[in-house]
């Protein structure tokens, strides 16, 4: 007995099975063999098709039915790039490429609404100003896209997309309509006041949905066309870092999760909501939210971290693979012999008030400086990122002291891990899970086939633990000095 987790990202495309019993994961797929691409046509814009995203998900999921069979496979959960705008017409045809989470074209007009609705009652009812989030978004469509904007018959999040792909479902979750900047947390109910500011149609807002319990199920089109049974139950949705957080069994206040993909995040989970006023950092509804009362998790997203770190690669050691690039950063001294790097590199950054610096290296000498002096500064220029914006994160309440990831991406890298570890003076907790993996656990939870959260994390390990390193925590310090003072500078120019 499998379940099935479907994780769309920006990169790629993961499906996996999770063998109930086990809760081991028997085979996964990721799609396609290099990134994805992300279409920029102007700075700070970045779109994707979302029918490129069916492709792959199609693919990955017959490809996994083919080697266990379709009525083996007993719930679906999903798992997405957050804040991502998708617009249908009547059809459920796409109107254009969907406008990603790392789009920072609406900043503008997230900022004008903030100070229109009024920062107070922003902060009091969404606990966020209205961003650049996906509300925002559209609001640019109605704007620049007139016509287009008045053939929509729905907008969702990316997620929500996948879920009408394989049901015909139009709906999206509470947690979902948080991401969205739709939520209204002191009413408890959707956040209407902010769609008729942007003249957003409520009939257009698909309906809300738990993210996890049953939701709708694979119908007879999809059935075919994937292989999968027809009547599946789809039980879980949620963006990618509530669903990271779910995944190592981050669902309690004070527990941590972060991951180090295209994007840097630490997620916090609290009881308490508490708005960052410079929005900085940003509160949505967790996916266990009113299960055992409120949880809310508070998001620090660095848009330009793992991103940096293939840029680093594609330009520095394109022929060279992760493994043996981290072993050779290994070989450079902790701080880079001075070289620093700001990973600021990939649109706006909410913890820097939704500016743009652009990526940065300074401080190196062509006279004593290689390739993988560069390289270990981007990890270490990432790791302060991380440090900077948990800084933040303490000022709204939360003292991490532990923070999980999975063992993938960035927290492959010793230096990454020791360097994060130090600088932010936490214990860092490594487990055997993913996006894919934590969507197949949260669609077996969703499903009944685990009784309890105590069972469907039974199977969890701890397969690698790293703590803070005294020996290199002083140079660590004077290069995140160097690392602020470097930020600072660059926060002055775009003042001006």
């Amino acid at each position: 007995m499998y379940t099935l987790g479907i994780d769309v990202g920006s990169s790629s495309v993961k499906v996996a099975l999770l063998e109930v019993e086990t809760g081991e994961c028997p085979c996964a797929v990721t799609l396609p063999a290099t990134e994805m691409p992300i279409d920029a046509v102007q700075s700070g814009w970045a779109e994707q098709d979302p029918q490129l995203w069916w492709r792959y998900v199609g693919e990955g999921i017959r490809r996994l039915v083919s080697q266990v069979g379709a009525e083996s496979i007993r719930a679906i959960g999903i798992t997405y790039q957050m804040h991502g705008l998708v617009c249908l017409d009547r059809a459920g045809n796409p109107l254009r490429k969907s406008i990603i989470w790392c789009d920072s074209r609406a900043v503008e007009i997230g900022r004008k609404a903030f100070e229109n609705l009024g920062a107070e009652h922003c902060l009091e009812h969404l606990l966020n100003s209205p961003g650049n989030f996906t509300a925002s978004k559209l609001a640019w469509v109605k704007e620049h896209e007139p016509e287009l904007f008045a053939q929509i018959d729905r907008f969702m999040l990316p997620g929500d997309y996948i879920l009408y792909r394989l049901t015909g479902d139009l709906s999206t979750t509470r947690s979902g309509l948080s991401e969205q900047i739709l939520w209204d947390f002191k009413g408890d109910r959707r956040a209407d006041f902010v769609a008729s500011h942007y003249g957003i149609d409520p009939g257009t807002i698909p309906t809300e949905k738990p993210s996890i319990g049953v939701q709708a199920y694979v119908h007879a089109a999809a059935a075919a066309e994937l292989g999968l049974a027809e009547g599946t139950p789809v039980t879980y949705r949620a963006g990618d870092q509530p669903n990271n957080a779910f995944s190592l069994n981050v669902l309690d206040p004070g527990e941590v999760a972060a991951t180090g993909g295209t994007s840097g995040v630490v997620y916090g989970v609290t009881d308490v909501p508490r708005p960052d006023r410079l929005s900085r950092v940003n509160t949505f509804l967790h996916v266990n939210h009113g299960v055992k009362g409120p949880r809310y998790g508070v998001l620090l997203c660095i848009n330009g971290t793992g991103i940096l770190n293939a840029w680093a690669k594609r330009m520095m050691a394109p022929d060279m693979d992760y493994a043996e690039i981290n072993r050779q950063c290994e070989e450079v001294p902790a701080g880079s012999d001075g070289v620093v790097m700001l990973p600021f590199g990939n649109g706006a950054e909410r913890m820097l008030e939704n500016r743009y610096t652009g990526a940065v290296a300074a401080g190196v000498d062509l006279n004593r400086h290689g390739r993988f002096h560069l390289l270990r500064a981007a990890q270490e220029g990432i790791a302060c990122a991380f440090r900077y914006g948990m800084d933040i994160m303490r000022e709204t309440g939360l003292r991490p002291r532990v923070i999980r990831a999975g063992r993938a991406n960035l927290f492959l890298s010793p230096v990454f891990r020791t360097t994060l570890a130090t600088l932010c003076g936490v214990d860092i907790e490594l487990y055997n899970t993913d996006g894919a993996l934590g969507a197949a656990r949260g669609a077996a939870l969703g499903a009944g086939l685990y009784a309890s959260r105590e069972e469907a994390f039974a199977s969890l390990k701890k397969i690698d633990e790293v703590h803070p390193d005294p020996a290199i925590r002083g140079t660590l310090e004077q290069g995140y000095t160097v690392w602020c003072r470097e930020l600072e500078s660059r926060l002055r120019v775009t003042n001006e």
